[in-house]
């Protein structure tokens, strides 16, 4: 029988592949442990078992929170294959944002990494009325912690195992009544207006969607992925489990968030699926490296990437490279482009997406001139992570590509994209509102705003909502000014106001402290903080030169007029920012209305008061004096 659930196919490569290959690979201690597909199967077993006889049922819920590792996804297939759920909580996630997030789905059983997630859960245990246990895997620290909810890893699974010799085969059976329509996990939404929704996805949601992805772009089980962004994020989901359990491929997971880059050197993957943030830190580790390396290299650099976008262009428009262009460029990516591929983990890379938000050209266009097959996909949670990609061969930077097999795209008369596909979600957890708002005749109404082109690719402006009437009638995205001037090194962060009422665009910019730390180093800059560094005239200096390099190319309304360096970076502490990093645009707003409005009046500067907390939980007020810039390229 064809398998209809994630614990069916686990149980098919266990018995294809046994201890002959390898399922999962951990670095710990600076050496790669394997598990092969025999012992994958092992841990999921006992460990679901383990929850039966703690009293886990079916459509029960897991909460799972902490660093990619074996052991969350032994926890999500565990839940899953006993006719159960998991929910996944992002790591870095806040107490209030956890004790939303488990109440809110009603979690029985909670599964946390480490000493740091269990001091979370400690502090908010008095909110957690569903939650019975509070499962870690990593012992570090917590030696001498008493609590009578902790229970250690494989302290369940010896639990599974002992109940199994009760109840021989039990599993097995239980795993074999699994069905597609079954639910396989609760996913957190970006939630840019407030909390997340938990969207429900089944089985048949998320194999559909890996199925019909394989099926424009094949997947084997000689293939290695790195699974380093966080599993809460349905964009991971999507490639190491509804794709991994499918196709067999290897799922490697980082010894620490720091290493990630230096294990995906090591790895050497073929496939790699990142949101914007990852490539456009790439963009700027390379243009940092660049600046600080020898002459000679910085010489040779200058010559190659024009030589790569024109190449990349010639791609773009579907057309046959001359030979002086191939032979210039093969020089060029033997000499240079090979070397830049290296250090990025990205040399043997076969395809590489995008998405989660809109990549700017400039990004794009730079891995393309590196030879790096990076496509956009256009998808959400509510879609299982993807229903639109660029097909090889048929690339379009400033669009997503055109639907994948069993996906429809229709663009309502308001300019909304709506979806149909048998990976559209089931609806909202506990938000019958939200589900009814989101799902009408079958079809996905995604919120966000686009067209189609002359050759069905999908051309997405921006969330609907965000989408702004500029001075001269025309509609444009902030998203898109935003991404213009990310694509700088020493840029983080961008918010462009503009639009309705206001006049012209402005800018409220997050400065790189890493990248612009270093060049203000390199330029013998003392600095102290990251206010400081901000305010410093050589910086505004040096982010005016990017912002005119950005205005270039933009229409006259749309071109930034006036900005501002912000005295903090945003933060998804602060609900600035979700946990993918996408800016909540109306709570910004609102909350630097007093910046808004100094971006759009007479003064040169504003004077802003700054309420830090120390660890101690003692307060200070600072007090900042913010620079305006005016530029004179307007119009």
């Amino acid at each position: 029988m064809q398998p209809e659930t994630f614990p069916q196919f686990l149980v098919e490569k266990a018995k294809l592949y046994g201890d002959k290959k390898t399922a999962l690979r951990e670095k710990e201690y600076g050496i790669w442990q394997s598990v092969s597909w025999a012992e994958y199967l092992e841990h999921v077993k006992y460990f679901a078992l383990g929850l039966v006889s703690m009293g886990f049922g079916p459509h029960d819920t897991v909460a799972i929170i902490g660093d990619n590792r074996p052991e969350w996804v032994y926890a999500e297939l565990a839940a899953q294959s006993v006719g159960g759920k998991s929910i996944g909580i992002y790591q870095d996630s806040i107490v209030n944002e956890v004790a939303y997030i488990v109440t809110h789905s009603d979690a029985k059983f909670m599964v946390v990494e480490d000493q740091e997630q269990v001091d979370k859960v400690i502090e908010l245990w008095p909110q957690l009325h569903t939650v019975e246990k509070v499962i870690y895997y990593d012992p570090k620290g917590l030696r001498n912690y008493t609590e009578p909810y902790l229970m250690y890893f494989p302290e369940v699974e010896e639990l599974g195992r002992l109940y199994e010799k009760e109840h021989p085969g039990w599993w097995e059976a239980r795993v074999a009544e699994g069905r597609g329509e079954d639910v396989a996990i609760l996913s957190t939404t970006s939630g840019t207006t407030g909390y997340p929704k938990l969207a429900i996805l089944t089985h048949n949601n998320l194999i559909s969607m890996g199925r019909n992805l394989m099926k424009v772009d094949p997947m084997t089980e000689k293939d290695e992925f790195v699974s380093f962004l966080p599993l809460a994020w349905i964009g991971e989901q999507m490639m190491s489990l509804a794709c991994g359990l499918q196709a067999g491929f290897t799922i490697n997971f980082p010894e620490e968030p720091e290493t990630v880059q230096e294990n995906i050197r090591e790895i050497g993957p073929q496939t790699m699926f990142s949101p914007p943030r990852i490539w456009e830190n790439m963009v700027s580790r390379v243009q940092v490296k660049i600046e600080d390396t020898t002459w000679f290299k910085r010489k040779v650099y200058d010559w190659a990437l024009p030589i790569g976008y024109r190449m990349a262009d010639v791609r773009f428009k579907k057309q046959t490279p001359g030979l002086g262009l191939r032979l210039k460029y093969k020089l060029a990516d033997w000499v240079m482009f090979q070397e830049i591929k290296d250090h990025l983990g990205l040399r043997h890379i076969v395809r590489a997406y995008t998405g989660g938000a809109a990549l700017g050209p400039d990004v794009f266009r730079f891995f393309h001139a590196l030879g790096v097959n990076l496509k956009q996909i256009y998808g959400q949670t509510e879609v299982s992570g993807i229903a639109v990609l660029h097909r090889d061969g048929d690339i379009k930077f400033q669009t997503v590509g055109t639907p994948i097999p069993e996906t429809e795209i229709r663009i309502a008369e308001n300019g909304e994209i709506l979806v149909k596909s048998p990976a559209v979600f089931k609806g909202y957890y506990k938000n019958e509102e939200a589900t009814r708002t989101a799902l009408v005749d079958g079809w996905l109404h995604t919120g966000d705003a686009g067209y189609l082109d002359e050759d069905g690719h999908l051309i997405v402006i921006d969330r609907a909502k965000d989408v702004m009437t500029l001075a001269d009638g025309t509609k444009f995205s902030p998203q898109f000014i935003e991404n213009k001037l990310k694509f700088s090194p020493y840029i983080k962060e961008a918010v462009v106001f503009g639009g309705e009422d206001l006049p012209y665009v402005t800018a409220m910019i997050n400065i790189d402290m890493e990248n612009v730390g270093k060049w203000a180093e390199k330029n013998q800059i003392a600095y102290t903080t990251y206010t400081d560094l901000a305010q410093k005239p050589q910086v505004y200096q040096l982010v005016r030169n990017h912002v005119v390099q950005a205005n270039e190319d933009l229409p006259p309304a749309a071109r930034i007029r006036r900005f501002l360096l912000l005295h903090k970076e945003l933060d998804a502490d602060d609900a600035e920012l979700t946990r993918t990093r996408k800016v909540r645009r109306r709570f910004v707003r609102q909350r630097y209305q007093e910046i808004v409005n100094a971006l759009y009046g007479e003064n040169d500067y504003l004077d802003v008061e700054s309420t830090i907390t120390y660890q101690d939980g003692r307060t200070a007020v600072i007090k900042t004096r913010l620079k305006i810039e005016e530029l004179d390229t307007y119009g």
